[in-house]
């Protein structure tokens, strides 16, 4: 297997008497190099700015099918697994760092899921030799006489959980044979990177229980004498950050906001600063999850209130901290809208509080009911976009809880009746962004509310909701769950998960029924699919069901799925009929009910 080699680097031999040797400042080295001298020579940490270990069932599942088919298809050729990226980093003895070291910057998740199979194959095989072989993998054990440190061959910066699991399990002989409890911490442990290390040790030992013609000292002897990585070093941080942008680049799966933290953290001035903000990160990321980097979009939104054309990355280096685009007025570049560092450490912490606290679910004090959290739990179920949070955001880190409620309930009422009246999303997003600008420039709260940023066409939605078919349109979910949120006892929580769109007269009733004999042909072409006569179910539908009589459908149907449905429940306990007259008189008073939370009087001419 070639070396990958790029102009200008010096190559290195990795097999030299005490390991890889340091690269000289300024200078990147590659070569390749089996698993033995990498779990034998080789110390790594896991720096602050990289990702939590997010490997699954599908990865984990590749490499060792992967392995084992090269191992029984070629076992006498050399197997190449990947590569990876560190940052070289001498002994400072000052420091009290006695010996190398090494920031591993790419391949993390697959040197992490390496170690754990050599913990499985520790605690699977019966094998004296290979179970001693496994440990000294995991970690160099410490000898005081011969002044041999204990090691670990993985060290997780700020993720004292990730370590404290890898101490409890991996390190640990018999570790991985605690079933119960690794099961438990895949689904229930706090940390992303946790639940995931446990998931991944349940899925390698599940792959041996599965394959038993695949014997474990085999893999281990295959592992480390056939397999093989390339590696790229360097000692200087600033090419290990653009090792770690150009990997990016060309299809590592690293996100955008890893970057954008590891171009922070480096701007930091001291360890002190880079730990404590690598940590608040890395706590945001594991409770967020993939809402993360929406979140990071939330905040770019607020501070270039336009539109997003760029990725996350290049939104922040050409727009906010290195604005390219002119001033229209003035000719001039734009302003700086944030410094890179700490400021923007800050201003990200400050944002993910006001985020935890108002879609937390938990503002009932603020309020005295749950009013606030069953709008944002409406809105985040029912609208089509999040473009919403943003104006929120802002508003209550100027104005705090000040008249939010009310702020809330205009914002809602703007984003759903342009979506109802079909503007565009850019349009809808620049309406928001509107808002934010009423938001930055107000001096006092009448500023914003008495802008007119929150005005829609009160003309189209009544004309939508009272003359239209309003089944199938998107919308049609939504607007029924503001009639649940508009009728809820706001002393408890909303409650809903699976909803479904339900009519009370059927699209195709049966020929002999009542709703025949009830509904002339061109009532039901006309009003079937009209607000009126829809209702929302906490299942999904049945349609044998749904063409029920109405007193049968009532009993059988309706009773046992509308339990947390406000709407629902007012409808079929009132109406003991479902003629057209029934649904007429439902029809005007739910329009009644929007009309009043609109704001929106009477009927279009």
């Amino acid at each position: 297997m070639p070396a990958v080699v790029t102009t200008g680097y010096t190559i290195n031999n990795a097999n030299e008497k005490l390991g890889i040797e340091m690269s000289l400042k300024g200078e990147i080295k590659s070569e390749k190099i089996l698993v033995k001298d990498i779990f034998s020579r080789m110390w790594f940490g896991i720096p602050e700015y990289q990702r939590p270990y997010v490997w699954g069932a599908d990865e984990v599942g590749e490499l060792l099918d992967d392995l084992v088919f090269a191992m029984n298809d070629k076992p006498d050729f050399e197997y190449f697994l990947g590569s990876f990226v560190f940052q070289a980093k001498a002994a400072q003895p000052e420091k009290n760092q006695a010996f190398n070291d090494n920031d591993l910057l790419d391949g993390q998740q697959r040197m992490t899921t390496l170690l754990m199979l050599f913990a499985v194959i520790r605690d699977l095989s019966t094998n004296p030799s290979a179970k001693k072989t496994c440990q000294s993998c995991i970690y160099q054990e410490g000898n005081e006489f011969a002044q041999i440190p204990e090691r670990m061959r993985l060290m997780f910066a700020i993720r004292d959980d990730v370590q404290k699991f890898i101490e409890d399990f991996i390190k640990k002989e018999d570790g991985t044979n605690s079933k119960d409890d690794l099961v438990r911490l895949s689904e229930n442990a706090d940390d992303i990177s946790v639940r995931n290390m446990a998931g991944a040790v349940c899925l390698i030992r599940q792959y041996f229980d599965e394959n038993k013609d695949v014997k474990p000292e085999k893999v281990l002897q295959y592992l480390l004498n056939k397999v093989l990585l390339i590696y790229v070093s360097t000692e200087d941080l600033e090419d290990a950050f653009r090792l770690f942008t150009i990997l990016n680049n060309r299809g590592i799966p690293l996100r955008n906001s890893d970057i954008l933290k590891s171009i922070n953290l480096g701007a930091l001035a001291t360890p002190a600063l880079k730990q404590k903000f690598a940590k608040m990160w890395e706590e945001a990321e594991s409770e967020l999850g993939d809402e993360f980097d929406r979140f990071l979009n939330y905040v770019r939104t607020i501070l270039v209130k336009d539109k997003a054309r760029l990725n996350l990355l290049q939104e922040f280096e050409d727009k906010i901290y290195e604005p390219k685009e002119k001033d229209k007025a003035t000719g001039q570049k734009k302003p700086i809208l944030l410094n890179k560092g700490k400021e923007t450490f800050d201003l990200i912490e400050r944002y993910l509080s006001h985020y935890k606290t108002l879609l937390g679910g938990q503002n009932f004090s603020e309020f005295k009911s749950f009013k606030f959290d069953n709008l944002i739990k409406m809105m985040l179920a029912g609208l089509p976009a999040t473009d919403w949070v943003p104006p929120l955001l802002r508003y209550f880190d100027k104005f705090k809880y000040d008249r939010l409620l009310e702020f809330l309930t205009l914002l809602d009422n703007k984003f759903s009746a342009d979506w109802i009246e079909q503007k565009t999303p850019t349009d809808r997003i620049e309406a928001m962004n509107d808002i934010i600008k009423v938001v930055d420039s107000a001096k006092k709260l009448e500023d914003v509310f008495g802008s007119g940023c929150f005005d829609f066409d009160k003309k189209e939605l009544i004309n939508v909701l009272e003359w239209r078919q309003v089944y199938g349109r998107r919308f049609a979910r939504y607007i029924l769950l503001k009639l649940d949120y508009l009728l809820q006892n706001h002393d408890q929580h909303m409650h809903f998960e699976t909803l479904s769109v339900e009519h009370i007269l059927p699209q195709n009733p049966h020929e002999n029924s009542q709703w025949v004999k009830d509904f002339a042909k061109q009532e039901r072409d006309e009003w079937t699919d009209k607000l009126g006569n829809l209702v929302l179910i906490t299942r999904s539908k049945n349609s044998s069901q749904g063409r029920l009589d109405y007193s049968e459908k009532k009993e059988k149907y309706f009773s046992k799925c509308i339990d947390t449905c406000p709407n629902s429940i007012r409808l079929l306990s009132r109406y003991s009929t479902w003629k057209f007259s029934d649904l007429k008189l439902n029809h005007e008073y739910v329009l009644g009910k929007l009309g009043e939370h609109y704001d929106f009087k009477g009927s279009p001419s």
